[in-house]
């Protein structure tokens, strides 16, 4: 049987470190910790992405949702008009949940926003209920 070779590693980092030392961290000054960032108002929706997702546009696609149980805009599936109430009252409701849980992270335009958005949805709620259309 041959005789195996054995082979050698050598670590060449220890070599590197000896021959060009690094400063010990007590000879470099410690630079004073950076203040915590001010906080400040979110971004408008102006100045958000249009493309992309955001709080203004999920409100929209709720109220539509209600819009199109409540018979007020033809069902993009089907192009009929017909009258849900318990889908309306489910869009309802999760508009409720989401102005209740973004409570305080909300800005100006998208709480005014969904304000107008749920005053409107719930009247014309109340007049599909009742059977009225005006």
């Amino acid at each position: 049987m041959a005789e195996e070779e054995s082979f050698k590693i050598t670590d060449r980092r220890h070599r590197d470190a000896a021959a060009n030392p690094a400063p010990s961290p007590r000879d470099e000054p410690v630079p004073p910790p950076s203040p915590p960032p001010t906080p400040s108002a979110p971004p408008s929706g102006t100045d958000r992405d249009s493309t992309g997702p955001d709080l203004a546009n999920l409100f929209v696609m709720f109220a539509s949702s209600a819009l199109i149980a409540l018979g007020e805009a033809p069902d993009p599936m089907r192009g009929e008009r017909s009258v849900d109430l318990d889908q309306a009252r489910e869009a309802i409701d999760i508009l409720l949940l989401l102005r209740e849980k973004t409570e305080g992270n909300r800005t100006e335009q998208e709480s005014q926003l969904l304000e107008e958005i749920l005053y409107d949805v719930q009247m014309r709620f109340v007049r599909a209920a009742k059977g009225g259309s005006g």
